[in-house]
């Protein structure tokens, strides 16, 4: 479920909420009553490989790696 992030124009309240995203945006801060705003924020994305990729420069970045350097 993803989480989003809000912050309030009354209070400056920031939070995050989970919530599905099929869900309404929530529109008042519970705290003092003031309009709430959906933050733009980044998300992460999750892939998956065959092989991981080591940190830049790194030449061991787990026991037995055997990953390309």
């Amino acid at each position: 479920m993803p989480i989003y992030e809000y912050v309030c124009a009354g209070c400056g309240r920031e939070f995050e909420v989970s919530q599905k995203m099929s869900d309404a945006p929530l529109t008042v801060c519970e705290a003092c009553g003031g309009k709430l705003t959906k933050k733009v924020s980044l998300g992460a994305i999750v892939t998956k490989s065959a092989a991981p990729s080591c940190p830049a420069g790194t030449k061991s970045c787990c026991p037995g790696c055997t990953h390309n350097h």
